[in-house]
């Protein structure tokens, strides 16, 4: 069985106060009641990208993926709370931390894990890695390394829509610290003249490498500033995510405007893996308090106290998950390493 990947966090009664009060505290918010089937469905795919990027972590030691890795452990109830609005012509741009964008939105796994061992059966033939993800059968628009990258690429892709007259719309994901980016106040006000069809989606993990969350400003408040429709939310509750991607995602569609929701969260892991990282003892696990805050652990104790799930099915669910993690390995393990022919690498667009 995949064991837990934790990292510790000091712990509040009531209240989320990261890293001892050196960030920014968030009250808990009341919880909505959610309709069992769906939760349940919710519930096994926050399940099966912990499963996966815990399999990828454990794996990565191999030393057969040799790209760069940013896990989401910890954060998983945005991808899948937000993607689980979209609609299949509607489109996502993700940024260094992609997995679970890709994976909610129906991005195919044995692609995405041979992707990371750069084979050419990946989903960009082994070209991007795990930083580069780009899947648009799936509508997956592509991923960004750099802070910020893809968020102007999103309004580029909806300009397109609001010019076609299309009804769908697009999608982007970015951390805090992008929004601490004059891009990012850019694009919104862009976004706001031209009403475009465009959901930011701010994860704020509170975790920013380099400056203070205090001395930050509010991502919400940059969005309102720009007039903007925007939303804030404790993100470590599925059903809270749900409920909030829903109220903007309705309002893009109802309004034809652009919207904002920042997702208060904390990841579960360490920033990046590499060859660097030491993978075998990753983490203090002595505090383990943020576990009762984890997405996974509070909608899987609902679910079991309220009998929609049962211990049995619980670790079918798991062996389920475990058998299509082993078989896409397996697949990448198999797959050829993509030939570089220059004659034939499509730089530009046919």
């Amino acid at each position: 069985m995949i064991p837990l990947i934790v990292r510790c966090a000091s712990l509040n009664i009531g209240k989320l106060d990261l890293f001892g009060g050196t960030r920014r505290t968030y009250q808990i918010e009341e919880i909505p009641p959610m309709d069992p089937r769906l939760h349940l469905s919710l519930f096994y795919q926050m399940l099966r990208i912990r499963r996966i990027e815990q399999a990828i972590y454990l794996c990565y030691k191999e030393q057969k993926m040799r790209c760069p890795i940013h896990l989401s452990i910890g954060q998983e109830a945005i991808a899948v709370g937000v993607c689980s609005h979209l609609k299949e012509e509607d489109v996502v741009f993700s940024t260094h931390r992609s997995h679970a964008h890709y994976l909610a939105k129906g991005g195919n796994l044995r692609k995405m894990i041979a992707e990371l061992h750069g084979k050419q059966t990946g989903c960009t033939q082994g070209r991007g890695g795990s930083m580069h993800l780009i899947d648009l059968d799936v509508g997956f628009q592509g991923s960004s390394p750099l802070a910020a990258g893809s968020i102007p690429l999103a309004a580029g892709f909806s300009f397109a829509y609001r010019m076609k007259q299309l009804p769908s719309l697009c999608c982007s994901f970015f951390g805090e610290g992008a929004a601490q980016e004059g891009v990012f106040a850019e694009t919104l006000r862009f976004a706001s003249l031209q009403s475009l069809p465009l959901l930011f989606v701010c994860e704020n993990n509170c975790d920013t490498p380099l400056t203070p969350t205090h001395a930050e400003q509010s991502p919400t408040k940059i969005a309102q500033a720009h007039n903007i429709f925007a939303l804030s939310s404790y993100a470590n509750r599925i059903e809270k995510v749900y409920a909030t991607a829903k109220k903007g995602i309705d309002y893009i569609r109802k309004e034809k405007k652009p919207a904002f929701i920042e997702c208060k969260t904390y990841r579960l892991c360490e920033n990046i893996i590499s060859r660097y990282s030491q993978i075998d003892h990753p983490f203090d696990q002595g505090d383990i308090a943020w576990q009762s805050h984890c997405p996974i652990t509070s909608c899987q104790k609902h679910l079991l106290e309220s009998k929609v799930l049962s211990p049995s099915e619980l670790e079918e669910m798991k062996k389920k998950i475990d058998l299509e993690v082993e078989d896409s390995f397996a697949f990448a393990q198999e797959s050829g390493f993509p030939v570089f022919d220059l004659d034939d690498e499509r730089p530009y667009a046919e």
